[in-house]
C-alpha cells in the first residue's frame, strides 16, 4: 500500500486541513466514508465509538448518529447529530456535528468535517480531510471550547486508518 503525507496546514481562516495520497481508487475510499459503520475505525481521535444508523450516507441533508466518548465530556459517553451538507460522489463527503436537545430539536455546532478525494489515477486517490469551525456561532464559542479540540495528529492518523481500510475493500 503506498500513501504518503502531503500536507498538514492550519490557517487564519479557522480550520485545519491534512492531506494523503493512497493507493485506492477515489470511489473505494468513498464507499469506506459514505458507510457510517466505519466511522470509528476511521476516527484519528479515538472519540468516536459505533454508529447509531447505519445505513449509507447517500444525500444532503441526511441525519446520521454517532455514539461518542471523551473524557473531558461532562457525561463522558454522549451522542452526536450529524448532517450532510456535501455528497458528490466520489469527490467529496461532508458533515456538520450536533446533538439533539432535550425537546428533540437538532442543534449544531458550526464545525464541518470534510474529505476532498482527487483521483490521480485509476488506482490512486489524494484525500483532503478538513476540520472547519469557521461557522461556530458566539454562544458555543463562550461555553469555553477549543477550536480546533484536538491536534493536527489526528486529522493524520484518520487518513492513514482510512487509507488502511481503503485498501481491504
Amino acid at each position: 500500500m503506498k500513501n504518503y503525507l502531503l500536507a498538514v496546514q492550519l490557517d487564519e481562516s479557522e480550520k485545519v486541513s491534512a492531506t494523503l495520497t493512497v493507493a485506492a481508487p477515489a470511489a473505494r475510499v468513498f464507499a469506506v466514508l459514505a458507510d457510517p459503520t466505519t466511522h470509528s475505525a476511521i476516527d484519528g481521535t479515538g472519540w468516536v465509538q459505533e454508529a447509531v444508523n447505519q445505513a449509507p450516507l447517500t444525500e444532503v441533508g441526511q441525519i446520521f448518529r454517532m455514539d461518542m466518548h471523551h473524557v473531558d465530556h461532562p457525561n463522558g459517553d454522549y451522542q452526536v447529530v450529524n448532517k450532510i451538507v456535501v455528497l458528490d460522489s466520489p469527490r467529496a463527503i461532508g458533515w456538520l456535528t450536533g446533538q439533539e436537545k432535550s425537546d428533540g430539536q437538532l442543534e449544531f455546532g458550526g464545525w464541518i468535517w470534510r474529505y476532498d478525494l482527487a483521483p490521480l489515477g485509476p488506482s490512486e486517490t489524494q484525500i483532503t480531510l478538513t476540520y472547519d469551525w469557521s461557522a461556530v456561532p458566539q454562544f458555543i464559542r463562550e461555553r469555553g471550547i477549543q477550536f480546533p479540540p484536538f491536534g493536527p495528529e489526528h486529522l493524520i492518523n484518520s487518513l492513514h486508518h482510512l487509507a488502511e481500510l481503503a485498501s481491504y475493500r
